[in-house]
């Protein structure tokens, strides 16, 4: 077997070990790369016997001298309860190793699901601690309900103060966890639009926030804030997009440093990888620069 023989049934037996590809597939593969019989199943053993034992410790860093050797993975997420306004509020609690500031994470309106725990988890694990709440806690959480329309019906049923109340109960929250680090704010979609009117409530305790596609509220007034706002839209998403000069007018206003990103080629809820308008470029370079918007925040 040449050397990119060997490279190509790699791949193959690879894909079979993540899942992308069954057994029967990689075999037929394997066979059109002239890989077959005992070679080919012990191969692909191989390659899934690596896989289980890959897994290492998220957050491993050695290092000696000039070279460093780093895994990075989502921090574990932990399910807490807290004191609100109205009783105990549940979030998705994932602490940093060595805190450079503190996000509250807001869900679109499916809830808290894995997905925004995932997203909590990697806030952390890139040096923010992050606290995902869950916005139907007085119903029992997320969880309490059999599906994703049950779950945008209950939230539709819920006054926008009750939302604000409880989003500042965590702001509160974040704050005693990562004491004397600076505060942010993500949100997508149903979550976005928490985002600004929680930033709309005059909540002076943010040093930047970071509304994904959400729509900017009627009547939105921003001087109570001092966030630094990175707004986040997909340039197919006309329905949210209609309320982007109302958000820029408003940051003017107030005299807010902003940043409004469009992509042009992403559509709402792009950010969202278990979601189908899910774009992969746009959400990589969206993260990257949510991460620079909330460095530059916290150093400045």
């Amino acid at each position: 077997m040449t050397e990119i023989q060997r490279y190509l049934a790699e791949e193959v037996a690879e894909d079979l070990a993540d899942g992308i590809i069954s057994r029967r597939e990689a075999l037929r593969r394997l066979g059109l790369l002239g890989v077959t019989g005992a070679a080919a199943t012990g191969l692909l053993a191989t390659f899934a016997a690596g896989e289980a034992a890959a897994a290492t410790p998220a957050g491993h860093d050695s290092r000696r001298g000039g070279a460093s050797e780093t895994t990075w993975a989502p921090v574990a997420r932990e399910s807490i309860t807290f004191a609100g306004p109205r009783g105990p509020l549940m979030a998705a609690w994932a602490p940093a190793t060595r805190p450079r500031g503190g996000v509250l994470v807001i869900h679109e309106n499916r809830g808290l699901t894995e997905h925004i725990r995932t997203v909590a988890g990697r806030l952390a694990a890139s040096g923010y601690s992050a606290l995902a709440l869950d916005l139907l806690s007085e119903e029992g959480g997320t969880g309490a309900f059999p599906g994703e329309a049950e779950v945008a019906a209950a939230l539709a049923q819920i006054p926008p103060e009750r939302f604000v109340a409880d989003m500042k109960a965590s702001v509160t929250e974040l704050d005693r966890r990562v004491r004397s680090r600076r505060l942010a704010a993500i949100g997508f979609c149903f979550g976005g639009a928490m985002v600004w009117r929680l930033l709309a409530s005059s909540e002076p305790r943010l040093a930047a926030a970071a509304p994904f596609y959400g729509p900017f509220p009627e009547g939105g007034d921003l001087t109570g804030s001092r966030a630094a706002v990175l707004g986040v839209y997909g340039g197919l998403d006309a329905r949210v997009n209609a309320t982007l000069p109302t958000a820029k007018a408003a940051l003017e206003a107030a005299g807010r440093k902003y940043e409004l990103l469009t992509f042009t080629e992403a559509d709402h809820a792009f950010f969202n990888d278990t979601g189908a308008r899910f774009n992969p470029h746009a959400a990589t370079e969206a993260w990257r620069r949510t991460l620079n918007w909330f460095d530059a925040a916290h150093h400045g």
